[in-house]
């Protein structure tokens, strides 16, 4: 566990948009404190869309926030190529609709051990200066962004195109991909010609050239691995029931390759083997169910992966190797057990979470989810037993 200070960083004048408005809140220099060391004009911000204004109209002050270290450089100077232990920004995620606390870092670590690569996380401790001195805002699990240290370090380069769309990949609309380096270069095209090969009327005609256009450009089997990961654990708040929550990075060799993001409401809920048709996904904000069958046209790339035999078994094989070799109840349990231990200290009892400062809806819930976890990894392996026996 680590222990991280912020100077006021004025929320109340930054505010929020209004209902249904999805511009960003602005960014404020603050001073950030960790282990005796002081990071001055630093870029903070709130962040989030729903999460953020449902804590804010409830009151609740401990809200999620990035911060970019380098972010006001240009009007002081002195602080060019400032960075936080070698990271330029991190994104802090508060457990909102999480009793554990931890479900955003054991999936992240899960993507990663079963050869996905997903962004380092950590825990700290923070607290606040809201303008009336430090408030401790609780157990928050800091997140590294994929184009600041990640692609480096797990892809071995980063020259490519780093995107984090908000896209069903339907159609090339320029304006869904949020471009995260690159920004002067208006080349868009390996996203675009994606799209084209995704969607090509090839799919009806002759599947093996549909596949080989599409894997021209795109790491297919890449993305078939994180589908059968996702789908195993279930995480419903991504692509192919939502916009967004991923990233694309265009790979030197492996070309467009997908990188899960956002994992705070993974781990939840347990729908079956075969969906329900005719919606996005079965009963809304459950997940897809292992066959996929219920996704429409409208999310082509998996609707595509779940009507190709081909694309559908390698789907398949990924799944019953994650299910064989790592995702075991075992190896499960010591990673919820890990993480609980370590952030309990800082949870519960009185020098834990309090109200208007936490998610919790009791410490005691806290307490219990830690089961409730133990249980939904339980009742995955049941199924996946068999779906991939």
């Amino acid at each position: 566990m680590k222990t991280l200070y912020g100077s006021t960083f004025g929320a109340g004048t930054g505010g929020l948009p209004p209902a249904g408005v999805s511009a960003e809140p602005d960014y404020f220099p603050v001073t950030v404190k960790f282990r005796g060391k002081a990071w001055n004009n630093v870029g903070f911000r709130l962040k989030g869309n729903s999460t953020l204004n449902a804590a804010w109209r409830a009151g609740i002050y401990k809200l999620p926030f990035r911060l970019n270290f380098d972010k006001f450089a240009a009007q002081f100077p002195e602080i060019t190529d400032q960075h936080f232990y070698g990271f330029n920004g991190l994104s802090f995620s508060p457990g909102a609709k999480d009793n554990s606390l931890i479900r955003e870092k054991i999936t992240a670590d899960i993507f990663r051990n079963a050869g996905v690569p997903a962004p380092q996380t950590a825990f700290y401790k923070v607290f606040i200066d809201f303008g009336d001195g430090l408030k401790y805002c609780g157990v928050y699990c800091a997140v590294e962004f994929p184009e600041d240290n990640m692609i480096k370090a797990q892809f071995g380069q980063e020259s490519g195109n780093i995107y984090k769309p908000e896209s069903k990949l339907v159609n090339f609309i320029m304006t869904e991909f949020d471009k995260k380096n690159n920004e002067t270069l208006a080349d868009f095209s390996d996203v675009s010609n994606f799209i084209k090969a995704l969607n090509s009327p090839l799919r009806s005609t002759d599947t093996a050239a549909w596949r080989k256009g599409i894997e021209t450009c795109f790491d297919m089997d890449h993305f078939l691995k994180y589908l059968a990961v996702n789908n195993s654990i279930v995480n419903w708040d991504t692509y192919g029931l939502m916009a967004h929550n991923y990233y694309l990075y265009n790979h030197g060799t492996r070309k467009l390759t997908w990188i899960p993001w956002d994992n705070n409401e993974a781990l939840t809920k347990s729908p079956g083997i075969t969906g329900t048709t005719g919606g996005g996904g079965p009963g809304g904000m459950t997940g897809l169910s292992l066959r996929m069958n219920e996704v429409g046209t409208a999310w082509p790339l998996i609707n595509f992966v779940a009507n190709d035999g081909v694309y559908f078994n390698r789907y398949k094989t990924h799944m019953r190797d994650f299910k064989n070799t790592y995702f075991k109840q075992a190896n499960m349990d010591n990673l919820i057990e890990k993480y609980h231990t370590m952030i309990t200290p800082f949870v519960v009892g009185a020098a834990g979470e309090q109200p208007k400062y936490t998610h919790l809806s009791s410490q005691n819930a806290f307490v219990a989810e830690k089961a409730n976890l133990k249980s939904h990894i339980s009742n995955r392996l049941a199924l996946l037993n068999q779906f991939v026996p």
